[in-house]
């Protein structure tokens, strides 16, 4: 790839076997011009903030120069779809950054490719900006996650339910490759670039692979322990992905896709909010099992590799992906005592407190950020005397940490209401509110006097109840 004006991107992905990705022309767009930037994370992965401010950056965010698309397969919803790909995205380089870690640049929304499939490649800015927002809590919050460089409004309408702005959002990733892509090349027979694959992710995103076939399972076993940790710190920030399909899955341990994801407000193992997930496969609580389901499907896809004995692949497989139900349970388990200040906490007393939360419909972060400053928290729970006896068994659990509680409960999270209210102001030329929540985000564990507004839970009024893809 050619490098863009200032700032040169490196591009590796091409180097792997052309089954694995097509070649994308420039897609000019009517009227580029930046919504956001975030010049903080292109310091930190080795992007001048001056290019980034610059035509040459514009005109490369929105989709004016020549990328790759990258193929993949999918379960969606549980059926099966052999191609999918970059139907509205593409990727335009790769930056090393002082960190020494590789990151992709991978534009959302810039056109249709190869795999577009009829779609129109193109996103609303409402999508993107979510996008934007959850993706910078999330890393504020600590949790693995693609993160956003950009946002660039393309003068451009794109048809949805209704005509909407459209957008083009630049996405920063360890990888773009998915439990999907190894269901994509194992679909097609295509061993060697299996291989290829797995080598070119282990340099990349898994030290410490051995040497040999037994690389391969090695692999299998780090993806397993990364999602594992990964589901459960979703978990215990209420977050709910949504669209948990198997090319929504990074193999790399990030959080990846944010299209219809929402943060719980009043609490209740079962919520949903996906408008297409009518049977509630991707519900709070179904994500371990989801995730545990997606995993066994990339060892599936990757059983050649294993051994030649299709029996013993198969055991080797299963014997790693027993270990998944159990690591996430420990990852839970001390994520909750943490919220609760505790060093150690059983999933008795933990699921005893879920089911008071979900008893007196408490908002999630709300309960937590309110214990975490000894304020009453009567409120939350059906009654009185619930509250006193749940109290009663918390303290004797040990000393209480509170030092561990307030690194462990944000006080802030992307609210569904504060999001649409700031993409509804955006739409109509408005940024204050988006950067008034991005501020609050940026800093989620802090108190902010002036923005305790952000912290409140939806009225009735103001609910969200259902979240949306954005395609």
């Amino acid at each position: 790839m050619t490098p863009i004006m200032q700032q040169p991107f490196e591009f590796t992905y091409e180097n792997l076997p052309e089954v694995l990705h097509r070649a994308v022309e420039a897609l000019p767009v009517a009227n580029p011009q930046f919504v956001i930037t975030n010049e903080k994370l292109a310091e930190h992965i080795g992007i001048s903030p001056v290019w980034l401010k610059s035509d040459a950056a514009l005109q490369a965010l929105s989709g004016n120069a020549p990328a790759i698309a990258m193929a993949y397969a999918g379960h969606q919803f549980g059926h099966f779809v052999p191609s999918l790909g970059d139907g509205r995205a593409k990727l335009i380089g790769e930056v090393i950054g002082p960190d020494h870690i590789r990151r992709d640049l991978h534009l959302k929304g810039s056109g249709r490719t190869f795999y577009s499939r009829g779609g129109d490649g193109r996103a609303t800015l409402g999508a993107m900006l979510r996008e934007y927002i959850v993706s910078e809590a999330m890393a504020a919050y600590g949790i693995p996650t693609t993160r956003a460089l950009a946002v660039v409004a393309t003068g451009e309408k794109v048809p949805r339910e209704r005509l909407e702005q459209g957008a083009v959002l630049t996405r920063i990733a360890r990888s773009h490759v998915r439990v999907g892509t190894f269901q994509y090349l194992a679909a097609r027979g295509e061993d060697d670039a299996l291989r290829a694959l797995v080598d070119y992710e282990v340099a990349r995103n898994f030290a410490g692979a051995p040497a040999g076939p037994e690389r391969f399972i090695w692999f299998l076993k780090q993806v397993i322990a990364r999602q594992a940790q990964l589901i459960a710190q979703w978990m215990c920030v209420g977050f709910i992905h949504g669209v948990m399909n198997t090319d929504n899955m990074s193999v790399c341990g990030e959080t990846i896709d944010y299209g219809p994801c929402a943060f719980m407000d009043a609490f209740h193992p079962q919520k949903v909010f996906s408008s297409i997930d009518q049977n509630g496969r991707y519900a709070w609580d179904k994500q371990p099992v989801m995730a545990l389901w997606n995993l066994t499907r990339l060892a599936e896809a990757m059983l050649t590799l294993f051994d030649v004995d299709r029996d013993k692949a198969i055991a080797l497989a299963e014997a790693e992906l027993q270990k998944f139900m159990p690591a996430f349970e420990t990852a839970f388990e001390t994520g909750m005592a943490r919220k609760l200040g505790l060093q150690i906490c059983d999933g008795e007393f933990i699921a005893i407190t879920l089911q008071a939360l979900a008893d007196g419909n408490a908002d999630f972060t709300n309960f937590f950020s309110t214990l975490t400053t000894g304020a009453d928290v009567t409120s939350f729970f059906v009654n009185a005397d619930i509250c006193i006896e749940w109290l009663a068994a918390w303290r004797a659990h040990g000393v209480i940490d509170g030092a561990l509680m307030r690194a462990a409960n944000p006080i802030f999270t992307p609210r569904n209401h504060r999001i649409e209210q700031a993409i509804v102001a955006a739409n109509a030329g408005d940024l204050q509110p988006l950067h008034r929540l991005l501020k609050v985000l940026a800093q989620p564990f802090e108190q902010h006097p002036d923005e305790a507004e952000l912290a409140l839970p939806p009225t009735a009024e103001e609910e969200v109840t259902q979240t949306f893809c954005g395609t």
